[in-house]
């Protein structure tokens, strides 16, 4: 009785041990791709944004949308709450090198004389969206457009 008492826990580890094949690595097209970071999903939104009509204190695809308003739109449906207004932003994110400039980073640009009274949502490849002024839609400009260039005063993530 006690030699079954002594080999009953190692004969169930034995069972347990054959019970599961060992598993096969998933195919490339089978692995499960990680969740993108809310800055990412952020700029993704963004870019479905492109088109909509700009309008000062804006911040919905069905009314339209200021410059601030869809950055806190794009990251709200990417789930991260941000502020709203452009100060705001700049002064809730983190101060980032150009050089080290992400996908979903804020850019903020000086305009008409006031320091980062625009910003826009990086999106990769010298890329950003951004909703630009009245009578114009969302859309996507490059940063090393010479105005844009001239203009941008900082960059930042949250």
């Amino acid at each position: 009785m006690s030699s079954v008492r002594a080999i009953a826990p190692l004969l169930g580890l034995l069972l347990s041990a054959c019970s599961s094949a060992p598993l096969e690595p998933a195919a490339p097209a089978q692995r499960a791709q990680a969740a993108p970071a809310a800055p990412d999903r952020a700029a993704s939104v963004a870019v479905k944004m492109v088109g909509k009509r700009y309008r000062m204190g804006g911040g919905s695809p069905s009314t339209g949308f200021d410059c601030s308003g869809l950055v806190q739109f794009s990251y709200r449906q990417a789930g991260l709450a941000v502020p709203r207004s452009t100060e705001q932003q700049l002064r809730s994110s983190t101060s980032v090198k150009r050089s080290e400039l992400r996908r979903g980073d804020l850019v903020f640009f000086d305009q008409e004389g006031k320091k980062h009274s625009h910003v826009g949502i990086y999106l990769g490849d010298g890329r950003f969206v951004h909703a630009p002024s009245s009578g114009k839609q969302v859309r996507i400009d490059r940063l090393d457009a010479r105005y844009w260039q001239a203009h941008l005063s900082a960059v930042r993530r949250f």
